[in-house]
């Protein structure tokens, strides 16, 4: 991969590293996890669970998984065959390519789109079809997808809650990609780690939950986000039975066992609903403390839909590139953020900035003090 450059939150990160700006780019919460979680891990550390893992996880998570995506979107994956635990959602991603996309194959990916997915597509000899969202609201055109579809797509990447623009799939969203599909043997990825973070009385569209999709898809969650735990690098994939047994067969000799006391506390964390639950409303009022606290200022902002992260259109402010006026903003102001156009195609530039809200109230409160600022 000749041409593959450092991730844009690799280089954000050392600029914010460098002159100690607030950091409201990467991804990651500054506050920490539930001590009844911790509690568990370091029972389980305490009990022996310090070995080798079942290659697909312990089946007691696998079951409370199952129980989990059923009472919420009324699947009922097996556990034993269609469920395997990852080391993190880009792990799952990986190996979801790796497993299904051949030399040739087309991959159908919506941008702006998180970075990973398409170094994985080049690295297994796929071919990326991009298609950019349209408008300053990043929606899908129907119509342009449906005429990208060739006799050599193979697979399709979505992602809902949508990093980076905190927007969701909707009902007609859902139905319109059900139908393009129908007819084919087009697979579907789907990346759902932002799952239980859903704002304004809105409600997250699992692929789970649609039984044409459901069929040809792997939807993959994260731990890491769910829990504020990122550094655990812990996730999920569930699929049918056929996709999931090709699925095992790169995960086995790609990580093989993923990290088995917190599996095993994880188990026992599950069995209660409102340890993830109630996460939308914690992070709706992280959004709304923050934009709140920033209605003063010159930038302008529809609230996000899901997600921690919140876009900030700077065109009042200036007319000079996202990229740029990040990297001022770091320098100058003390504040690092991530631009926008670097996932776009063709790294279309429409003047937004992307801010992780997964902060104490103290943190958003002094970064809205900056913007307010500027």
């Amino acid at each position: 991969m000749p041409d593959l450059q450092s991730s844009i939150f690799t280089v954000v990160g050392k600029w914010a590293h460098k002159h100690q700006a607030l950091n409201l780019s990467q991804g990651f919460p500054n506050f920490g996890a539930d001590p009844e979680l911790l509690n568990l891990v370091s029972k389980a550390l305490e009990a022996g669970y310090n070995q080798y893992a079942p290659m697909e996880g312990i089946y007691s998570l696998r079951e409370v998984i199952s129980d989990k995506i059923h009472q919420l979107y009324g699947r009922r994956y097996d556990p034993d065959k269609e469920i395997t635990m990852v080391a993190g959602a880009t792990q799952g991603i990986f190996t979801a390519i790796t497993a299904v996309v051949h030399k040739g194959d087309e991959v159908i990916v919506f941008k702006p789109a998180y970075d990973c997915y398409e170094p994985a597509i080049e690295l297994n000899g796929g071919k990326v079809v991009p298609l950019q969202m349209k408008g300053k609201d990043y929606r899908i055109d129907w119509d342009e997808f449906g005429a990208a579809i060739s006799g050599k797509t193979r697979l399709v990447i979505i992602n809902s809650p949508h990093n980076p623009t905190g927007n969701i799939l909707s009902e007609n969203d859902m139905e319109q990609l059900s139908e393009s599909l129908r007819n084919t043997d087009i697979m579907v990825l789907s990346d759902e780690v932002y799952e239980h973070m859903v704002f304004d009385g809105e409600i997250h569209r699992s692929v789970s939950k649609y039984p044409e999709l459901a069929e040809r898809s792997f939807a993959m969650a994260s731990f890491g986000k769910t829990f504020h735990v990122t550094g655990w690098k812990m996730g999920y994939c569930a699929a049918p039975a056929p996709l999931m047994k090709e699925f095992r067969k790169v995960h086995e000799f790609n990580v093989y066992a993923i990290n088995h006391p917190i599996q095993r506390a994880l188990a026992e964390y599950l069995a209660e609903p409102d340890h993830y639950l109630g996460l939308s409303d914690l992070f709706q009022k992280k959004r709304d403390l923050f934009l709140d606290a920033i209605h003063p200022s010159r930038f302008t902002f529809t609230p996000s839909k899901g997600t921690y992260f919140q876009l900030l259109d700077y065109s009042r402010i200036t007319q000079e590139g996202d990229v740029d006026f990040a990297k001022r903003l770091i320098l100058e102001k003390g504040i690092a953020s991530i631009p926008v156009s670097v996932f776009n195609l063709g790294n279309l530039d429409q003047k937004h900035l992307r801010f992780c809200f997964a902060k104490t109230d103290e943190t958003l409160l002094k970064a809205a003090e900056i913007l307010n600022s500027i």
